[in-house]
């Protein structure tokens, strides 16, 4: 694989290109291109696929994209290209099994493939939904250590506030409030009996390499993660690249992140399927990632549980599965919030989609399109990992039954989705249980799921 210091020299000397220019000019014709010449062909009414064919020329298309058109560096202006051979040799020598934790808790993130039985990494929590107090951050994070017994790995939330002061990406407030939720969080994996479980999106609050490297010296650890992520679309600015240069010398490990938008410059079903593959190899030879954690977003509902982008989702997966050994989680946003049933349907659907396609594992904690203060509790992730280990093994037919008819439970609703309940309207903080209402809530989905074949 090249260097980095091969990689940042590319930063500065490759083919100049205003912004309009790569989006409008370089990007989007080449999107267009290879979703023509590989016959890729969007089936929303059968959000999981199972046509092998189709996933390897969406394989073959991303390598195409990424070849021709590179990265771009807003910062520089320039764009970073790759030829044939370095993109073959990063796949060929990308991790296939990188350790993640500490003590009894350290386990390898193991790639899958598709339909196979083995069970998927569980990287769940708040998936950086904010919440409004350093109180309910640390009582948050104790309860997902405490009620999620399936987690791998633990995603936190942001920050909103420090000392009742609002926090201000790119200010010292920001940096205080990574080293806080960097401090807040260890000890409450170790006071909810997990001390050893990675936090895999390491600092949530920090939005700036400054806070985010500030905040890691405080309690993240080299088996915690630093979750580093692309700018939509192929973009990828000095702060990243920052980022990847300090995780590299404390030998920290990237997960390099992605949310290509759909209804975006990639257009359709389509160009999200190629273009999240894309992503994948640029994890590899750009972000020097150990995984790839991908969140797809779709422009107008702002989730991904829509039947088209679930289309793109799955089989993008089902391409990279095929076709790389490197782990990919993937990590499903909901419209609906907590203490819904529209909630809790999207959760079934978009993680079965993703473990039958062959993701190495599951994110979860995007709850109210995580955009709504406080809206995210344990109970999401608990049954996202359930449906996760309960569908392992299931085939791709069977999930794409099952998915249709989960999606009339929820696809109407998500032009106005409930938004439900915030953590402490449904949960007591102090003793991290949930109430009646939500339990019982909880007990009639699992046996809805459990009649569709979803034995939880």
């Amino acid at each position: 694989m090249i260097s980095f210091y091969e990689l940042v020299d590319r930063t500065m000397v490759g083919k100049y290109c205003p912004p309009s220019e790569f989006e409008m000019g370089v990007l989007v014709p080449k999107i267009e291109e290879v979703v023509s010449k590989y016959k890729i062909k969007a089936d929303p009414k059968n959000p999981v696929p199972s046509d092998d064919d189709l996933a390897d020329r969406v394989f073959q298309a991303a390598f195409e994209l990424l070849r021709d058109v590179g990265l771009y560096c807003p910062d520089s202006e320039r764009i970073v290209q790759f030829s044939e051979d370095e993109l073959r040799d990063a796949v060929a020598e990308a991790p296939s099994a990188p350790v993640f934790g500490q003590g009894k808790d350290a386990k390898p993130l193991v790639a899958r493939k598709t339909d196979s039985d083995s069970p998927p990494w569980c990287f769940i929590g708040a998936g950086g939904n904010a919440v409004s107090s350093e109180e309910l951050y640390a009582s948050l994070m104790e309860a997902y250590a405490s009620f999620l017994p399936l987690a791998d790995s633990i995603t936190g939330p942001t920050l909103a506030s420090i000392n009742g002061r609002r926090v201000r990406t790119g200010t010292p407030l920001e940096v205080k409030a990574a080293i806080r939720a960097t401090v807040l969080a260890r000890e409450a994996l170790r006071r909810g009996g997990r001390p050893g479980l990675s936090i895999m999106n390491s600092i949530a609050t920090a939005g700036s390499d400054t806070a985010k490297i500030a905040g890691s010296q405080f309690g993240l650890k080299p088996s915690d993660v630093f979750c580093t992520c692309f700018s939509a679309e192929l973009k990828l600015e000095y702060q990243r690249y920052n980022e990847v240069a300090f995780a590299q010398a404390v030998g920290a490990h990237v997960v390099a992140g992605c949310g290509p938008v759909y209804g975006g410059y990639c257009g359709g079903g389509e160009g999200m399927a190629v273009i999240n593959v894309a992503y994948h190899l640029a994890s590899i030879i750009a972000l020097r990632g150990s995984c790839q954690l991908t969140f797809p977003i779709h422009f107008k509902y702002g989730c991904n549980t829509e039947p088209g982008l679930l289309w793109a989702y799955s089989v993008s997966t089902q391409a990279i599965s095929r076709n790389s050994h490197f782990p990919v989680l993937n990590l499903t946003y909901v419209a609906a919030g907590p203490v819904t049933e529209m909630c809790l349907y999207e959760i079934a659907a978009g993680v079965t989609a993703s473990v039958v396609s062959g993701a190495s594992g599951i994110e979860f904690g995007g709850v109210a399109k995580c955009t709504h203060m406080d809206h995210c509790t344990p109970m999401e992730p608990r049954l996202a990992s359930e449906v996760a280990h309960a569908v392992a093994g299931m085939t791709r037919k069977e999930a794409n039954e099952i998915v249709k008819k989960l999606l009339p439970h929820y696809e109407g609703h998500l032009d106005s989705p409930p938004i439900g309940k915030k953590y402490e309207e449904c949960w007591d903080i102090h003793r991290k249980t949930p109430n009646e209402e939500y339990v019982t809530l909880y007990k009639k989905i699992k046996k809805d799921l459990a009649d569709l074949g979803i034995q939880t």
